[in-house]
């Protein structure tokens, strides 16, 4: 079984957990479950209560989602991330610059804005022409 076809179980049909084979219970996946319950408004909390329950035990996780969640079908729409990610080239160059990890030049650059961060560059001896091509 596919994610999608667990979350119709969860969302609509709501078969019991020992009805389905050993094979289709290892494809039970709590963490993504979870990850695509919670993009539906209505289902955040209720997703939020339920991660407390270990990810080992998936037939919990899933008969607790079956009580809970209404019967209904719901089209559950993935949200993408709208920050874009920085280059690699920025982030090598800015964690060769402070010394430090490419997490910790990464969470700079979030942090920064882009004028903060081509002065760092122009003061650290790289060329207009290695910069521009940084920030693509």
């Amino acid at each position: 079984m596919t994610l999608f076809d667990w979350l119709k179980e969860l969302t609509g049909k709501k078969r019991d957990w020992d009805s389905f084979s050993d094979k289709e219970r290892e494809s039970f996946n709590p963490y993504m479950v979870n990850r695509f319950l919670s993009m539906h408004q209505p289902f955040i909390e209720l997703v939020n209560y339920v991660q407390t329950v270990s990810y080992t035990d998936k037939k919990k996780y899933y008969t607790v989602y079956c009580n809970l969640l209404p019967k209904q079908n719901v089209w559950l729409k993935y949200i993408k991330s709208k920050m874009k990610q920085p280059t690699t080239e920025l982030v090598e160059a800015l964690a060769k610059i402070y010394e430090c990890s490419t997490r910790e030049a990464v969470n700079a650059v979030i942090s920064l804005d882009n004028d903060d961060l081509e002065d760092i560059l122009y003061k650290a001896g790289y060329q207009s022409t290695e910069v521009a091509k940084m920030f693509k």
